[in-house]
């Protein structure tokens, strides 16, 4: 059976991240959202995995998967997924004394390489891969070159892709050829248009845990979808002062200096994985489906400064009081359906299911958008 699954997201114990980001109201999002199967976040962290406890069973029959973020010595992120608690209660036994406290950090830094990582989550039956792999900061791709640079006679059991990329920046790099692509939102707050802004279809024979993870081994991934790469905010090779784009060829000419305010020019995603597919054969993937947040849609076409203010949050109710759930309305309930609520939003998704929108890509730290 297919589920729809988020196996990334934070708790309030990481930095930057909504005090909301509760167990409740996270199930109760993702019955909003339309997502099966959820990641409890930060799962190293003892206090907020307890916390899970009381809501694995659950009536909107959410299955909670175990999993965590780590950061290693070389600061790229490694997303971590368990069949159940007591394997991150192993996990970080085996840690202990690697980093300086599993209690204060939701997503801890550890004195270890991506490779004594990996061995360590394997040798507590977990699985590893890197967390949004091409993001230019925090990233294997942003200071590795290969899959073995970063994790050496570790093996990745997924690679992330992160919202500035999509399955096709990878499928050409032969690193990753036989490595599953996931797709996940890595919120920050349970709002609707973070928790769930990018998903993954996974077939499973058993809706649990256990029969998550064995999936992701398997490799039964039957869909990826998220941002338009081109949303990503690190997606083109821009200026993080001025937000000013620039080729390949000039940022080198320019020695990664901007010459309109002389900020730093970081390399876009987009670039990073053209080098890294070095000419490779673009191997098949699962279908990647490129969707937008419906509250970012309302909010674009109503033309309001956040997807939070009262008159979309009513629009968006009315979506969810008549069709379910937010990612039925995206991929599956006809438009003239969606026309009857809502004629500028339908415009918008018709529009994204033809891929008519017009992208404006985002670069050096600055989000893209769309229009119609």
């Amino acid at each position: 059976m297919p589920v729809t699954a988020d196996l990334h997201i934070h708790s309030p114990y990481s930095i930057a991240v909504s005090r909301f980001m509760q167990p409740e109201q996270l199930l109760n999002g993702c019955v909003t959202k339309g997502i099966q199967v959820i990641g409890t976040g930060d799962a190293l962290q003892p206090d907020w995995l307890k916390g899970w406890e009381p809501f694995l069973a659950n009536n909107a029959g959410i299955v909670v998967v175990p999993q965590g973020e780590i950061e290693d010595k070389n600061r790229v992120h490694h997303v971590i997924l368990a069949e159940d608690f007591a394997q991150f209660d192993q996990l970080r036994d085996l840690l202990e004394g690697t980093c300086k406290s599993f209690v204060t950090a939701g997503r801890p830094h550890v004195y270890l390489t991506g490779e004594e990582i990996a061995h360590a989550a394997h040798d507590v039956g977990a699985l590893v891969g890197p967390a949004h792999a091409f993001t230019p900061w925090t990233a294997m791709y942003a200071y590795f070159d290969s899959v073995p640079a970063c994790y050496g006679a570790a093996k990745i059991d997924f690679l992330e892709l992160g919202l500035s990329a999509d399955s096709s920046y990878g499928a050409a790099i032969p690193d990753l050829y036989d490595i599953p692509f996931l797709t996940n939102s890595d919120a920050h707050s349970p709002y609707p248009d973070k928790l769930g802004r990018e998903f993954n279809r996974i077939h499973v024979d058993q809706r649990t845990a256990k029969g998550v993870l064995a999936s992701i081994r398997k490799g039964a991934i039957e869909m990826n979808a998220g941002f338009f790469p081109e949303e990503g905010k690190y997606n083109r090779t821009a200026c993080t002062r001025c937000y000013t784009q620039y080729s390949l060829e000039d940022a080198l000419e320019y020695q990664w200096k901007c010459p309109a305010d002389g900020g730093i020019i970081k390399k876009g995603v987009s670039d990073r994985a053209k080098e890294l597919s070095r000419g490779g054969e673009a191997r098949p993937r699962p279908p990647y489906l490129r969707v937008i947040p419906l509250a970012q849609i309302i909010q674009t076409m109503e033309g309001a400064s956040s997807p939070n203010t009262k008159k979309c949050k009513v629009i968006y109710a009315s979506f969810i009081s008549t069709f379910g759930n937010e990612i039925a309305v995206l991929i599956d309930i006809p438009v003239a359906e969606i026309r009857s609520v809502h004629p500028k939003v339908a415009d918008a998704i018709e529009a994204l299911r033809n891929g008519t929108v017009v992208l404006h890509p985002g670069g050096g730290g600055k989000y893209g958008t769309f229009s119609l």
